[in-house]
């Protein structure tokens, strides 16, 4: 009975050892194959260390690859307290070079964490300061690799590009609307210390930063550069309130040069108001178009055959009455009878208001809606506005009276300048946008495309050809003939809108505003510019603005390879007007009989001879009358 409780109590333990055995095995089993990872990062976390390397943000780019937001290398400074040995020398250093007090610099020296990152004072440093730092050679003061953002053109495209805060995150305009692609991923130096914190004498490991994608726009910077110039003269000539101006292509909807007044610099953003850094203008401001405006009435006026410009005509008196209100035109005792291309040409208000009373008001809304107005036009760039129409139900004859010549309503210059490029590319709303890519940095591949987006059609091929027409008329005969350029066709409307304050309009306060494309058979660029109470001038759209655009528009002829078309229109001169003429051809003519075919000119020549054997400019060019033309005598 004895031996047989002892076989059993063996049995027992036996059994109780070979289960404890086979639970150990398991448990090394299940930590070798599931738990290695999890407690091999809790063991690596007690002796390795990182030192954060920052990625590079990605780069803003126009269309051609120039590049307009690129990033400066720069050093900021790391501490690992427990590796510093004299905290208090340490601090006075440091505090000295970095021009901060010691008491700030000593809670940074002595603060129980294993890596202490300097903030703000030792950030993105300079070079001077980084070398200074160096020659300390103090154990566990470290400096590590960031970046800083640069703009190498400064102001230009400021309100559309943004800026940056000091950890390089996206704060405004398309640095803050594509910060995620923009933004990289952080990189690293690692390297193993003991449990206070020392350094071990064991190998470094570098973990390379992921640069941030690159932004490839639809701008084009020298028509860019060309935007800029011509609104910095405004703010010189004029002291304007404001101005902006857009060039697009209306054929996609690429936003080619967009640009407003004030600016800011991005870089010293810390400098400027909140409200001059945030308001991109083109995008957010709103007001009543004026002249502008009209180009969507004779739209719908030709889409609705309501008019014929060429047959159909309108007595002008100087004012239309309509109900309680007189509308007058800006010409004093008005046109007389003229064509409907004359009231377009002249930008007749009374016209106008005719044109709206033909279509009625729920044609001429609907065809508002149509090109866009009311809403927003979906542009990629942050703070758009969607601009204020009447409510049809609130709209009596008065109101769609002022409707139809762009008073009552408010837009917004990107509006603007769509619902105008619908009304010419032959009748296409697009979507407009200004991010043509997102690419990878090191390959250059594409991850994000935007492209040409058609939001409907609004008028027909033929509408849009008869648009075009007449607005090229406008600029050979009409308001807008200080946007003519000689062997080119284009195309535009002027606009003079009066300022509204607390419900009323104010007196000699106007913005005024030029809109103009070429060529006028075949569009390939479109400018809007509006400038807000220009002084010491006549406020004109046509006085002020389409000068403006003129230049943009002549820049844009070589920029965008557009050649001279032939049947362009001749200018319709006032006697105020510098007219082009034709230079004859005087190579072989004897000087006396050369001097009086050119007697328009001013004549300059060399050698002593009396005939002509070449001419500067050539026979069949044009310019100026008055302006020198160079001959060399035989």
């Amino acid at each position: 009975m004895f031996f047989k409780n002892i076989h059993t109590r063996i049995k027992i333990i036996t059994l109780l050892i070979i289960i404890l055995f086979l639970l150990v095995i398991f448990k090394v089993f299940y930590i070798q194959v599931f738990s290695y990872k999890k407690l091999n990062n809790l063991a690596s976390s007690l002796w390795n260390r990182n030192l954060p390397i920052e990625a590079n943000r990605g780069k803003i780019l126009d269309t051609n690859g120039v590049i307009l937001a690129d990033n400066l290398t720069t050093a900021s400074l790391v501490l690992i307290p427990n590796q510093i040995k004299d905290k208090e020398k340490v601090s006075r250093d440091l505090a000295k070079i970095l021009n901060t007090s010691y008491e700030e610099m000593y809670k940074h020296v002595s603060k129980k964490t294993s890596i202490e990152r300097v903030h703000p004072e030792g950030r993105r440093l300079s070079y001077d300061i980084v070398n200074k730092i160096n020659e300390l050679n103090y154990d566990g003061v470290y400096l590590v690799k960031e970046t800083k953002r640069d703009y190498p053109y400064d102001k230009l495209l400021s309100h559309t590009i943004g800026f940056v805060g000091i950890d390089n995150q996206g704060l405004s305009g398309l640095e803050l609307t594509y910060d995620k692609y923009l933004t990289g991923t952080y990189g690293s130096i690692k390297y193993m210390g003991d449990a206070k914190g020392n350094k071990l004498e064991l190998a470094e490991t570098y973990e390379k930063p992921q640069d941030g994608m690159n932004l490839t726009l639809t701008i084009n910077y020298k028509l860019q550069a060309s935007l800029e110039r011509e609104l910095d003269n405004v703010v010189s000539k004029y002291s304007p309130d404001q101005a902006l101006g857009i060039a697009m292509d209306p054929n996609t909807g690429e936003i080619l040069a967009i640009s407003s007044r004030p600016n800011f610099s991005p870089t010293n953003y810390q400098n400027y108001t909140v409200e001059e850094i945030n308001r991109n203008l083109p995008v957010w401001m709103t007001y009543e178009p004026g002249s502008t405006f009209k180009i969507i009435t004779l739209a719908a006026s030709l889409e609705e055959h309501t008019v014929d410009l060429e047959k159909d005509t309108f007595t002008d008196s100087g004012s239309i009455q309509v109900e309680n209100a007189r509308i007058k035109c800006w010409k004093h005792g008005g046109h007389g009878t003229q064509t409907y291309l004359q009231v377009v040409e002249n930008s007749c208000n009374p016209g106008f208001v005719t044109l709206g009373q033909k279509l009625g008001k729920e044609k001429l809304f609907y065809y508002i809606n149509q090109f866009g107005f009311g809403k927003k036009t979906g542009v990629d760039l942050n703070g758009e506005s969607k601009g204020i129409l009447f409510n049809l139900d609130n709209v009596g004859p008065v109101e769609l009276a002022t409707t139809s010549f762009g008073q009552g309503v408010s837009v917004t210059p990107i509006q603007q300048i769509t619902a105008v490029s619908a009304a010419i590319n032959g009748g296409y709303l697009l979507k407009p946008y200004i991010v043509k890519s997102i690419n990878e940095p090191e390959t250059n591949s594409v991850i994000k495309q935007n492209s040409k987006e058609i939001v409907r059609k609004v008028i027909t091929n033929e509408t849009s050809e008869k648009v075009r027409y007449a607005l090229e008329s406008v600029v050979t005969n009409g308001t807008g003939r200080n946007a003519f350029i000689d062997g080119y066709r284009v195309g535009g409307k002027t606009g003079t809108a009066q300022k509204v304050d607390s419900g009323h309009y104010m007196i000699g306060n106007y913005i005024v505003s030029f809109i103009g494309f070429m060529p006028a058979n075949d569009p390939k660029v479109i400018v809007y510019v509006a400038i807000d109470n220009p002084k010491g001038v006549t406020q004109y759209g046509g006085t002020v603005a389409a000068p403006v655009a003129r230049n943009i528009l002549l820049d844009a002829i070589d920029i965008l390879n557009i050649p001279k078309q032939k049947g362009a229109s001749e200018k319709n001169y006032n006697y105020y007007d510098k007219k082009y003429v034709t230079i004859p051809n005087v190579v072989g003519m004897e000087l006396n009989e050369a001097f009086k075919l050119l007697k328009s000119f001013k004549v300059e020549y060399t050698g002593t001879g009396t005939k002509v054997i070449y001419q500067s400019p050539g026979a069949n060019e044009r310019i100026y009358e008055g302006e020198t033309i160079k001959l060399l005598l035989e």
